[in-house]
């Protein structure tokens, strides 16, 4: 496991960070600018602009891509860099704190079934909320046939930590990222889905080989527990193997390997403190016998949203890097992997002062990435002696 240090911040540049203001007027679509990094100047394209909180992505197979907003709306952005209007068929929302509609994924099969998967923030009765995954057909209208696959238990009423990434394996199976929703004791508590990581097929139903489908005091998706909020998951190219990132407090955010059955700790191991400055009360240190260890973590948090993995042939300096977002430090962070071990960190997009919220490599082998503000941003990075 490694640890960096990145700096210092006092808890109220760090809750400035994590808030959904803007970073000021953005280039219009088609606007270039260039950035260096230690690889080379990197050329950054404004794709689209004007989105709302845009929030995920998923490339399709005619050029073009899908783009979720908070507030409740799919758009489909074709080839030419036109922008649909919302797409029909997305359930409603609870776009209120940190919920709304948030991943967007493809089947991998999308080009004989054409499901799409979305996670959102689903309403329940009163102010309670929880985190659903649902999948649609996409035609030219939006999604047909939509159907609620999963649903996170119990709804509460709470406005944060809904998670949520939708990634799919190699064997076809779907793992869905969770958050605690601040509930942190429940994160221990296999009983709920609070700070999990679940495994699904892709009609929603538990694959028999799952860790606790034998349990009879467990919840039978869940496939890793003791987390406290996922936002970032990848599959690692190079091993098959899922790899995730997830807030801590007030610093401890980490970047972890989640494998069948396991504890992550969460709350008591952690590498942060309350934002209040005390202790977690249930901490009971930074490692403990039986609870897996992050793979690496950052004493001050980068509030980590978004990951992908480069193993695209356009760009040889960038293989072997995976790639993160970050909210509050407003950055793209590039770390150089070797095996299950991360060497080195760079931060890329640090003078464009933009909330990261997502990152995906691109068919193309540019990197796309989502900035998280009220006029939120699609920007294409390629290093400019890839041009």
């Amino acid at each position: 496991m490694t640890t960096f240090r990145t700096g210092t911040l006092v808890l109220a540049a760090w809750l400035a960070g994590c808030s959904n203001g803007t970073a000021g007027p953005a280039p219009a679509a088609g606007a270039t600018e260039r950035i260096e990094s230690r690889l080379g100047p990197v050329e950054v394209t404004t794709v689209a602009a004007g989105l709302e909180h845009p929030w995920g992505m998923a490339f399709l197979p005619d050029g073009g891509l899908l783009v979720t907003e908070r507030p409740g709306r799919l758009r489909r952005l074709a080839a030419d860099g036109t922008l649909s209007e919302p797409l029909a068929g997305v359930p409603a929302v609870r776009a209120v704190g940190q919920g709304g509609l948030l991943d967007v994924q493809l089947s991998p099969q999308f080009d004989r079934d054409r499901w799409v998967y979305i996670s959102y923030a689903e309403p329940g009765d009163g102010n309670r909320s929880g985190t659903a995954v649902a999948r649609g057909r996409l035609d030219d209208a939006g999604l047909q046939d939509v159907e609620v696959i999963f649903r996170q238990q119990p709804k509460i009423e709470s406005g944060h930590h809904y998670g949520s990434r939708l990634v799919f394996d190699r064997d076809g199976y779907l793992f869905v990222t969770l958050g605690d929703r601040g509930q942190r004791a429940a994160a221990q508590d296999t009983s709920n889905h609070f700070g999990t990581i679940v495994r699904l097929r892709p009609d929603g139903t538990v694959p028999a080989d799952n860790p606790f489908s034998g349990d009879a005091t467990a919840l039978h998706e869940i496939w890793s527990y003791g987390h406290r909020n996922v936002q970032a998951a990848a599959l690692n190219p190079w091993s098959g193997a899922l790899w995730s990132a997830e807030h801590g407090p007030r610093g401890g955010d980490e970047i972890n390997r989640p494998q069948r059955g396991a504890n992550f700790g969460w709350p008591k191991v952690t590498h942060g403190i309350d934002y209040s400055g005390l202790p977690i009360p249930e901490a009971e240190g930074t490692a403990l016998p039986g609870m897996q260890p992050p793979l690496f973590v950052w004493e001050v948090s980068p509030a980590v949203s978004g990951m992908a993995f480069y193993d695209h042939e356009r760009t040889p300096a960038w293989q072997r890097s995976l790639f993160v977002g970050a909210l509050a430090q407003r950055a793209l962070i590039r770390l150089s992997v070797d095996g299950d071990r991360i060497r080195e960190e760079e931060r890329l997009l640090e003078t464009l002062r933009q909330r990261i919220r997502d990152v995906e490599v691109g068919p193309d082998g540019a990197l796309y990435v989502l900035t998280d503000e009220t006029a939120g941003r699609l920007l294409r990075l390629e290093l400019a002696a890839q041009q």
